[in-house]
């Protein structure tokens, strides 16, 4: 393999810090450059919608690395500059502010972008929720607010009813799918999650979808669903979900199906590797996929840097993620599903302590709990060694 002299990392994220520093962990001494579309350098995002929003942290706690650990990478930050084009013939990378940049290789962890419902979002009083500055004009919000619509009822917009409602305020989470967290779990853990909510005082208005946003004098003042109701609020946060984003790689010749698509090593042309969020891989076990969650960046972010390094080992991980709503903390392993079968181990609704696994062809492919850590990481065993679910439960009773 050619040796590297020049590397670029383009996204400042979570994957991308963590990509410069295996980088410079196994050996890499060349020039590298980090570009970041955000002003601030690299912060983690799961306390966005959890420390930040509840006010129990201050923003600063959110930063990944002190100054002298950012310093100590030797690496050429490019803050508040976004890439606009890439040249994967002439190995050029192309920036906002009109400079250009060559590379031997190139990590691409660029992340995702919030998707927007059709019109409304110009009112004053609708969020997303994507970034630090996102958070803080939605915590600031939520504490003027009366009451709150919530659209999208996945994890992002769990969290955020659920931190509403114990701020005391009024709540409705509307989501077109039958359940909260249906997609993600199936069926029988969506209805859980729709009675904690439910027990916690908020509106979950199931299977309805969200028509127009509606205001006066330039601030929201509800929503039309398309049963011919109106929901009033003060505040909405749009958490419909998210697109990869990859669209100023457009023209780059790299297969941008479903964000970027890798092989097993996470490499997605010759000195081109991709993390995070947006990359699409090949997993030896479970088959292609895409996850947005915070450990397979971390994970990921060193995969891709091995491989750009010339390992060739295949990025293998344990899915992991995890929500927190109310007094409940959610884990989950590998690929729960509502297509997969559902075996429960433990059921206890007085204290919200719940454990499941789902196997698919005999064996366990996921696993998930509701307050019970110790067990979500005995469970993990048998998703990474896809054990027969008979022999799983076998192990778990008595």
């Amino acid at each position: 393999m050619k040796q590297l002299s020049r590397i670029v990392v383009v996204g400042a994220s979570v994957a991308g810090l963590t990509a410069a520093e295996a980088l410079r962990h196994h050996g890499f001494t060349g020039d590298l450059t980090i570009v970041g579309a955000e002003s601030r350098p690299p912060y983690d995002r799961p306390p966005l919608s959890k420390q930040i929003l509840r006010g129990t942290w201050q923003s600063d706690r959110v930063t990944l690395r002190r100054p002298d650990a950012l310093d100590a990478l030797g690496a050429d930050w490019r803050l508040g500059v976004a890439a606009t084009r890439l040249d994967t013939d002439a190995r050029e990378l192309t920036l906002t502010d009109g400079g250009v940049l060559p590379y031997d290789g190139l990590v691409i962890a660029t992340g995702v972008t919030p998707r927007q419902l059709p019109a409304g979002h110009e009112l004053g009083g609708v969020h997303l929720l994507r970034t630090l500055d996102d958070a803080l004009a939605l915590r600031a919000g939520l504490l003027a607010a009366t009451s709150v619509a919530v659209v999208g009822a996945g994890f992002l917009g769990s969290e955020v009813a659920a931190i509403a409602r114990e701020l005391g305020r009024n709540v409705t989470l509307i989501d077109p799918l039958p359940a909260p967290l249906i997609r993600q779990f199936g069926g029988h853990v969506a209805q859980l999650c729709a009675e904690l909510h439910a027990q916690r005082g908020v509106t979950v208005r199931s299977g309805t979808i969200v028509t127009a946003l509606c205001g006066h004098d330039g601030r929201v003042t509800g929503l039309n669903l398309d049963d011919g109701d109106h929901v009033s609020a003060d505040l909405v946060l749009v958490a419909i979900g998210s697109t990869p984003a990859v669209d100023w790689l457009t023209g780059s010749g790299l297969n941008l199906d479903d964000g970027i698509r890798c092989d097993q090593t996470c490499r997605a042309a010759p000195g081109v590797v991709a993390a995070g969020d947006l990359a699409s891989w090949s997993h030896p076990q479970f088959g292609r996929m895409r996850v947005e969650h915070r450990m397979n960046a971390t994970e990921q972010g060193t995969a891709a840097a091995r491989t750009l390094l010339g390992a060739a080992i295949p990025f293998a991980p344990v899915p992991y993620f995890w929500s927190d709503q109310y007094d409940v903390k959610i884990q989950a392993y590998g690929r729960p599903s509502g297509e997969a079968k559902l075996h429960i181990i433990a059921d206890d609704p007085a204290t919200h302590q719940f454990a499941a696994l789902y196997s698919t062809d005999g064996r366990v492919t996921g696993a998930v709990t509701w307050n019970l850590p110790r067990q979500a990481r005995d469970l993990r065993r048998h998703v990474a060694e896809r054990t027969p679910w008979r022999q799983a439960l076998g192990v778990r009773r008595g």
